[in-house]
């Protein structure tokens, strides 16, 4: 018999779920924290080259960070810094967790060489569809262009000009840049790391190494595909195909590494620290 006096109903309980203990959300964490750390101190180099790209006119990377500081001060070659914030922080995180994700469930945690490449790829491939938006308004924020001063006011001015579809610009060279530049920086990488071993001790310093191999390897070979991606996101109108023609007869094969140098620069630098502050991160969280 139940005693109605001391009767207290239970409330129907939800099963848990420990979401700080799942190694995705884990794999997100680190990438979120090691894509903001290079963010802020790579952020400079990123506008040089945008500017670079921008025009047919032929700059050198020291003067156009000259002539931004003397028109924009220092803190100018910060601009774009929020787009890009919203787009490499959770862009990192998801690339990473969707990397451990394909690893353990398709490799068991341990792929190839021949294997990470394919891990890459797939990572990538999601990532870029996701943040695509945000690489758009972020590319217009750091063109310099008046009407593009703002987060807001720039979503405001792709809508009204070019409509919802202009948030996508560029889609098609930008997973041409960074699907093939992910899977062939996470073959790289995960191959030079075997040969570091046997050079230092130090696992950070052969992490940071290893991605800065990785990353010239991987960018030499893309940087075509970002200079008509950046091409076609600050104008829209023409395609992809017109795009690589109008460069091809202005500035000859040279057009396509526009930018070169300070796109390998920050790609290389940001990634190897990217990479050795995931390592180091995903360590600490429990995931190696």
């Amino acid at each position: 018999m139940i005693n109605m006096a001391t009767y207290q109903p239970r409330s129907p309980s939800l099963p848990s779920m420990n979401i700080s203990g799942n190694p995705i959300v884990k794999a997100f964490l680190a990438g979120s924290f090691s894509g903001t750390c290079s963010t802020l101190l790579f952020q400079p180099l990123d506008l040089v080259k945008t500017r670079i790209q921008q025009t047919e006119t032929r700059k050198s990377m020291m003067k156009e960070f000259k002539r931004i500081i003397v028109s924009e001060e220092v803190k100018g070659l910060w601009t774009g810094l929020r787009p890009s914030l919203i787009r490499t922080v959770p862009g990192v995180g998801v690339y990473f967790s969707c990397m451990h994700a394909v690893k353990t469930t398709m490799f068991a945690g341990k792929p190839s060489a021949t294997q990470s490449l394919v891990v890459g790829a797939m990572a990538r491939t999601l990532a870029g569809c996701i943040m695509i938006p945000v690489t758009v308004v972020k590319i217009r924020c750091e063109a310099g262009v008046l009407e593009y001063t703002g987060l807001y006011r720039t979503v405001r001015c792709i809508l009204k000009t070019d409509g919802a579809h202009g948030l996508c610009k560029g889609l098609l060279p930008t997973l041409l840049r960074d699907v093939p530049f992910s899977g062939m920086y996470l073959m790289f990488y995960e191959m030079l790391k075997k040969y570091g071993k046997d050079v230092t001790p130090n696992q950070n310093i052969n992490n940071f190494a290893c991605g800065i191999g990785a990353g010239a390897l991987a960018s030499l070979v893309t940087q075509p595909a970002d200079v008509i991606k950046t091409r076609l996101q600050l104008f829209p109108a023409q395609s992809a195909l017109t795009a690589a023609r109008q460069i091809a007869l202005g500035e000859g094969a040279g057009g396509f590494l526009r930018g070169f140098v300070p796109r390998t620069l920050r790609r290389t630098l940001m990634a190897a620290l990217a990479w050795t502050v995931y390592e180091k991160a995903v360590r600490n969280l429990g995931l190696k």
